[in-house]
Parts: structure tokens; C-alpha cells; sequence
């Protein structure tokens, strides 16, 4: 997409003025001297008004975020290979054909900031939360040979709920990610409702959460001490390679 006429980007989601994305860009785009690309926030309350968006004609690239990454999926014309197999969509691409592409970077996000912080290679991880940014954490752990086992505030055919998590399972699970939005500023005291107790050393934690940079649920683990990392690095990363994506249509 080599260009300099007017470029418009944005993320679309509800309630999300706390969104890194658009200051990011921001940065970006100063950074690189592209003052003829813009990206901001599309705060939708209603499905309805995210398609609405979808449909805008002077869009070149959105991002995708809570509660829409499932529910975006019919609007799109084609999804990736990526985003077919997790299920989820965090990019939505604009073709020279007027076609709408969904592709999942997440996961690519998720892979490179989880294993270059942390060089063990468990068996089980416990993955809190079952929405979209979920899916994309399940894929890479499965490609890593890694079993991961959904918790939720409900159990389900995929799921066990805080409940059935026992303290025998939370210690065969040395990884845990959580991908729901408890802790996210301004609820900074929220956290996943598990046993901080039974963690240990050998734990390694990881909240996708990124605003505060030390949520509660990653301060109980470290006081137990677990290691931890949180969000920060995977948006970088996965909004590096929405760039790129939109970059080559």
C-alpha cells in the first residue's frame, strides 16, 4: 500500500477509551513521518454499529477487540487460515477489491511475548476466560505442544468453572493466562477468583490485561513467587503485524 493519501485506521470494541492502540499509532505514525495515516477508536455499543463500521468505505484497516472479536466473523467476506482455525477475528483487512479479509495477529502477538520471556516448556496451562483473545491463546499453546484447559465463570463441555479448580490443579498447570478483562484499570482490584496460595516457584503467570502494568492477579502470583509478564508486549507485537498486513493490500 504505497501511498500518501489519506489513510484511516482505527480499533473498533466497547468501552474502550483505555485502549493503547491509538496512542501507539499515534507514536507511530510521528515516528515514521506518516502524517497521512490516521487511527482511532470506534466505540460500538451494539453489533449493529459495528457493522455499520465494517461497511465504511474510507476504512483501510481495523483492529478488533472485547466483545466483538467472535461476533465480527459474518461481516467478513473471507477469513485467514489464522483466523479460521482459531475462530476468532483482531484484524480486519481492506482489499484493492473492496473485499473484507478477517485475520487473527493475536496469536502471533501472544507467541512472540509469552516465550521471550519465559524458556520452560510445560505440559498443561490453565487459560482463564473463554472469549476471543482466548481462542487465539489456545492455538499457540496447542502448536507448542502445550495442552491448555479452559476455566470459567460457568463450566461447559470445554470448560471447568473457579469451583472444580482445586489446588492439585492449579499445581500440575505451571502456566496461566489470564484472558479476561478482571483487573483492567479502573477496576484495578479485580482479579481471577483462584487460589493464589497454592502457586508457586515453579509458576509462570500472564495477563493479557496491560492497563495497570501490574494487575492484582499478576501481584498475587509474583508474591507467591510465580514469574509474570503482562500484556504490554503482545499488543506491540500483534499491532506490528496488523501493520504489515494492512501494508501489503
Amino acid at each position: 500500500m504505497a501511498t500518501n493519501k489519506k489513510l484511516n485506521f482505527g480499533l473498533l470494541g466497547k468501552n474502550i477509551d483505555y485502549s493503547f492502540s491509538p496512542g501507539y499509532f499515534a507514536k507511530k505514525f510521528e515516528q515514521e513521518n506518516l502524517y497521512h495515516c490516521d487511527y482511532r477508536n470506534f466505540d460500538c455499543a451494539t453489533i449493529e454499529e459495528v457493522f455499520s463500521t465494517i461497511q465504511r468505505t474510507d476504512l483501510n484497516g481495523l483492529n478488533v477487540t472485547i466483545p466483538y472479536k467472535e461476533a465480527v466473523i459474518p461481516a467478513m467476506d473471507a477469513l485467514s487460515p489464522t483466523a479460521t482455525a482459531i475462530g476468532a477475528v483482531n484484524t480486519i483487512l481492506f482489499t484493492k477489491e473492496g473485499k473484507r479479509i478477517g485475520d487473527n495477529t493475536d496469536a502471533y502477538g501472544f507467541e512472540r511475548a509469552l516465550f521471550d520471556q519465559y524458556d520452560s516448556n510445560p505440559q498443561k496451562a490453565l487459560i482463564l476466560g473463554t472469549g476471543g483473545a482466548s481462542k487465539a491463546v489456545a492455538y499457540v499453546l496447542r502448536k507448542r505442544g502445550i495442552t491448555p484447559q479452559y476455566v470459567s465463570r460457568k463450566a461447559t463441555e470445554n470448560a471447568v468453572d473457579y469451583a472444580a479448580l482445586t489446588d492439585e490443579l492449579i499445581e500440575a498447570h505451571q502456566l496461566i493466562i489470564n484472558c479476561t478483562p478482571l483487573g483492567t484499570f479502573p477496576d484495578i482490584d479485580q482479579a481471577p477468583p483462584i487460589n493464589y496460595k497454592a502457586l508457586g516457584e515453579q509458576h509462570f503467570l500472564f495477563d493479557l490485561v496491560y492497563n495497570p502494568a501490574e494487575t492484582r492477579f499478576l501481584q498475587l502470583g509474583k508474591k507467591q513467587g510465580a514469574g509474570t509478564a503482562n500484556g504490554s508486549d503482545m499488543l506491540v507485537h500483534q499491532a506490528n503485524r496488523s501493520w504489515s498486513l494492512w501494508m501489503e493490500q
